[in-house]
């Protein structure tokens, strides 16, 4: 197997420096890792998530880290459409509001499409699409206004491919991507972009659910492996990077793009 340890990149410069960005499902995975990135380059990190426990956990570490920013918690359920609504009112006025990240996500048991019951189907739809639409439908009045604005969501490999046994979650995701595309085509004239970062496999928990669910997960993950040409899974912080750089002004020119973070998988 390819040994690999990820290192944050040294850019020498602070490319979040003064700016707000509000991260869903912040308490773990891709989300803490991509709060940690953001607040490295000089940001404000509202840590978001349902866990209050663990989000102001990441959010206390952040601010008593040796970092560049610094960092808030505000509980939040993505399903909610009022809360949400509410919290990035709150988060608008105190703070200011330059990215959202929408990262809150979920999966489900792989199996084919007729086994899967329809509350798995339901649930999956409702943290995935709705989570997404919400945070959109709150976060773009005060960017259309002000006239500037990030908007990065966490898509999937299953964006762009149909993953087997898994219909619902690929349904959902190939859904944000192109809800994207059209939240860039509509914000764009307001100075507004919206990206979608694809990964593939990544290590987290979400994977270790999945891999718990096979019958061999030892052998699950080494089959997985072989499939990547570069023989690992992605580290989250190498999907936070990713994130950080559409929500940047490197990315100033960049809008209604899907950003693959696979590893070769689609190659």
């Amino acid at each position: 197997m390819n040994e690999f340890m990820y290192r944050p990149p040294d850019t020498g410069f602070m490319r979040l420096s003064e700016k707000t960005v509000v991260i869903t499902g912040a308490a773990a995975g891709i989300g803490k890792a991509t709060a940690e990135r953001c607040a490295a380059e000089g940001a404000h990190v509202i840590v978001t998530d349902v866990d209050s426990d663990g989000g102001q956990a990441v959010a206390d570490e952040l601010e008593n880290a040796d970092s560049n920013g610094t960092a808030s918690f505000y509980e939040l359920d993505v399903t909610d459409s009022d809360q949400f609504h509410d919290v990035i009112d709150d988060i608008a006025e105190t703070h200011g509001l330059d990215v959202l990240v929408n990262n809150a996500g979920t999966g489900h048991p792989g199996g084919s499409l007729e086994e899967l019951e329809n509350s798995i189907r339901d649930f999956v739809i409702d943290v995935n699409i709705n989570g997404a639409w919400n945070g959109c439908h709150a976060a773009l009045p005060h960017m259309k206004e002000q006239g500037h604005g990030s908007i990065v969501n966490v898509g999937s490999l299953a964006s762009i491919l149909g993953l087997p046994k898994q219909a619902a979650y690929s349904m959902t995701k190939g859904a944000v991507l192109n809800m994207t595309r059209a939240v860039a085509a509509e914000a764009g004239p307001y100075g507004v972009r919206a990206n979608t970062v694809c990964p593939g496999f990544t290590e987290t928990q979400l994977l270790d659910q999945y891999l718990s669910q096979q019958d061999d997960p030892e052998r699950a993950r080494e089959q997985m492996v072989e499939q990547y040409p570069l023989k690992r899974l992605a580290e989250p912080g190498e999907v936070a990077d990713a994130i950080l750089f559409l929500a940047s002004d490197e990315a100033s020119f960049i809008t209604g793009h899907g950003l693959v973070v696979d590893g070769g998988f689609s190659a």
